[in-house]
C-alpha cells in the first residue's frame, strides 16, 4: 500500500513544537483542516501503549468523530509511531533545523477518500499547527 507523506517547516525550536504537538490542551487549538471545523475535546495518555482521542467536529454541529490511536513508539523530541483506531499506521518525525523544526507525517491512507484529498486534508491540519506554533 502506498503511504502518504506531508511535511511543514515550523519557525520554532523543537522543544516548543514537541510540547504544542503532544499536549492535548494545545491540540484543541490546531487539530482541524478548515475554519468551519474545530477540536472541542482532546485527551492523551502520552506513553507507549497509551491512547489519544481527539474529537473533530463541524462547528455547526452537523457531524463529529473521534480521531484516536495508540502510541506504539515515542522517541523524545524526535519520533512518534501511532497505530490508529481504524488499523492504519501513522509516523511523525521531528527534525531540528537550526532554531526551527521540520515535521514529517507519513500515514497509510484510508479507503474512502482519494489519496490527494487525504494528502490535502492532513496538510491543512499540519498548516494549522504551523500557524498556531509560530504564533506562540
Amino acid at each position: 500500500m502506498e503511504m502518504i507523506t506531508v511535511e511543514a517547516f515550523i519557525e520554532a525550536p523543537i522543544e516548543v513544537v514537541w510540547n504544542l504537538w503532544t499536549n492535548p490542551e494545545h491540540v484543541k487549538h490546531w487539530n482541524f483542516a478548515s475554519p468551519d471545523w474545530h477540536c472541542p475535546k482532546a485527551t492523551s495518555d502520552f506513553n507507549i501503549g497509551g491512547e489519544f482521542h481527539y474529537i473533530m467536529a463541524a462547528k455547526d454541529g452537523s457531524v463529529d468523530f473521534d480521531f484516536w490511536g495508540t502510541f506504539t513508539k515515542i522517541l523524545d523530541q524526535s519520533f512518534i509511531e501511532i497505530f490508529l483506531g481504524d488499523g492504519r499506521e501513522l509516523n511523525i518525525q521531528f527534525e531540528t533545523e537550526g532554531n526551527a523544526t521540520r515535521i514529517i507525517e507519513t500515514f497509510e491512507p484510508e479507503e474512502v477518500n482519494s489519496l490527494e484529498l487525504q494528502r490535502q486534508g492532513w496538510l491543512s491540519i499540519l498548516n494549522q499547527f504551523k500557524f498556531y506554533a509560530e504564533g506562540k
